[in-house]
């Protein structure tokens, strides 16, 4: 006995619910004069009736085929049962038939759209799950590498630490011991500090030079002095996962302390990143700029170095470029961030390891536009590769729970907002290049282990104080015959901010009160701390004593200090 059929829906139809059909009485009269069934009278209706169903039919049929039996008096036979269903359901049976026929034709119809329809929400959603389990197990595990905290860490979304001024600094060190023929691959030749605002979603960098001579404040192979780029190594020689959070997290300290700056950050790289990183995303355009003479013939603004050239024997350039935009795989953008033409022949790079900084700046923000582009995101292949660059190669102190915010402001930060800056270059150097302890050397320009400028320059452009934004030029002096006044004053201004760029003595006179004079255009918000600082009025005149022409103000101190700040 087969089963019941059972419909697409799953489900299984019942029988005997075939729809009624209606059909002409006149056409239904005539049926039966045709075959002889006198005596069965139908009553008049408005022109059509309902035909019964099958089942009804039949019964129907039977009685009135028994009835035509009794009255001729014969007995009822097998052969008038069959001709009286035939009368009863030959012509309404065809056309129920038909329209079973057509019912299963528009259900089989549906059922074949609904089959469809389901298989391929099923396969997108299988290729989905499998795309997402991928990228998740991708995630996990460069995240379960690169960052400190568990990895149910990277469901949440956590703010950065920030600072006083609301920015969040990252000291990223990259070193080159992934490098075989490498020297001092253990080294940081590659230092610079990114400082974000989560809420202005804006971003400045600048680099370390790495041959900055410091005090290393312990004793390490080099001595208890020495280049900056050794310290990292300095700290200890695990080779453990917290030895390595142990090194990032002194030299974050170390760094931040030198630069007068909270960093709360630190990551390491080393060169397969960079390499693995710019390939992920198919290359990068990169601007190229030149520094200093080039040969006849050559455009100014070209670059060679010829120090990678090895690798090939010498038959090609690895880093050789007429200046502007160049589109870099990730081995040659590899080399232009170490090039800094220490190997003749070679040019465009007159300012060695200065240049190099630029370079490797234009890199990370070539890099960043790069990987946030719709072109990346979209493609999975390229995302994943980027995970396993990073995985492998990245190391950094972020806590899971902070690496969605991190992503997040990677994608809203404008690329052409992102301020590099110069501690070399500008109005006022605040580093110089020197010799000390008989190696050629990186010093402040103030001189050596004097940090006060740099950290003054740093804080005037990080900042959120407008005093400190504006970084005026102030001279103290001291008219009061006190000794040590005006050095008191000066360092509580240099707490609150300003720039502090002379303490000295005021001529020989009365000075009753404390006086501020401004000297030139501009710097009204340092102007109007000041008045409110000290509840006095901004002198436009001469100040009585002579200062260089780059000074903004000059407060005398006087006699009289019965009028406190009011900060």
């Amino acid at each position: 006995m087969k089963p019941p059929r059972q419909s697409t829906d799953g489900f299984i139809p019942r029988r005997g619910a075939t729809q009624p059909v209606r059909r002409s009485i006149g056409d239904g009269a005539k049926q039966s004069a045709s075959r002889g069934e006198t005596g069965l009278r139908r009553p008049p209706s408005s022109g059509h009736e309902v035909i019964p169903t099958t089942l009804q039919r039949s019964k129907q049929g039977l009685s009135r085929t028994t009835k035509g039996m009794s009255h001729s008096g014969k007995a009822l036979s097998r052969a008038d049962i069959d001709e009286s269903l035939r009368a009863i359901v030959d012509e309404p049976a065809a056309d129920v038939k038909r329209g079973r026929r057509r019912v299963r034709r528009q259900k089989k119809v549906v059922g074949k759209s609904k089959r469809i329809a389901r298989i391929v929400a099923v396969i997108i959603l299988v290729v989905a799950l499998v795309v997402g389990g991928w990228l998740g197990y991708k995630t996990l595990r460069a995240g379960g590498s690169i960052f400190k905290g568990g990895l149910l860490g990277l469901l949440q979304s956590q703010p950065l630490k920030q600072d006083k001024d609301g920015r969040s600094a990252i000291l990223v060190l990259g070193t080159s011991e992934d490098d075989p023929g490498h020297e001092g691959g253990e080294l940081t030749d590659s230092m610079m500090v990114i400082s974000l605002d989560q809420t202005k979603k804006t971003a400045a960098m600048f680099s370390i030079p790495r041959d900055l001579y410091v005090a290393y404040g312990e004793s390490c192979p080099a001595g208890d002095e020495g280049k900056i780029n050794a310290y990292f190594s300095c700290v200890n020689e695990g080779t453990s996962a917290a030895d390595e959070q142990d090194r990032l997290t002194k030299s974050r300290e170390f760094i931040g302390k030198i630069f007068g700056m909270d960093i709360q950050y630190a990551v390491r790289v080393n060169n397969t990143v960079i390499k693995e990183a710019v390939d992920a995303v198919d290359g990068i355009d990169v601007e190229v700029k030149g520094n200093g003479p080039v040969p006849y013939g050559v455009s100014p603004g070209s670059v060679l170095d010829r120090n990678f050239d090895w690798r090939c024997g010498y038959k090609c350039n690895y880093v050789k470029y007429s200046p502007g935009v160049h589109h870099m795989d990730g081995e040659h953008a590899l080399f232009l961030s170490m090039a800094r033409g220490n190997s003749a022949p070679t040019y465009g790079l007159v300012d060695s390891n200065f240049d190099r900084e630029k370079n490797q700046q234009k890199i990370l923000i070539a890099l960043k536009e790069k990987a946030a582009s719709t072109g990346t995101l979209a493609n999975i292949g390229k995302v994943t590769k980027l995970m396993d660059a990073m995985g492998d190669n990245l190391r950094t102190t972020f806590d899971t729970s902070e690496v969605r915010t991190l992503m997040q402001l990677g994608l809203e930060i404008d690329t052409a907002s992102i301020k590099t800056l110069d501690l070399f270059d500008g109005e006022k150097p605040v580093v110089t290049t020197g010799s000390y302890g008989g190696a050629s050397v990186v010093l402040p320009s103030a001189g050596i282990f004097r940090y006060g400028e740099i950290r003054q320059y740093l804080a005037q452009k990080f900042s959120s104080n407008p005093v400190t934004r504006e970084g005026a030029r102030v001279v103290v002096a001291n008219g009061s015959g006190v000794s040590g006044v005006a050095q008191t004053e000066a360092d509580t201004l240099m707490a609150a901010g300003y720039r502090i760029t002379s303490v000295t003595n005021a001529p020989v006179g009365e000075y009753p009160t404390i006086t501020v004079y401004k000297i030139g255009e501009g710097n009204d918000a340092t102007a109007q701390k000041l008045a409110s600082r000290f509840s006095v009025t901004i002198e436009t005149g001469p100040p009585p004593l002579a200062v260089d022409e780059t000074v903004d103000f000059v407060i005398v101190i006087g006699k009289d200090r019965s009028k406190k700040t009011s900060e």
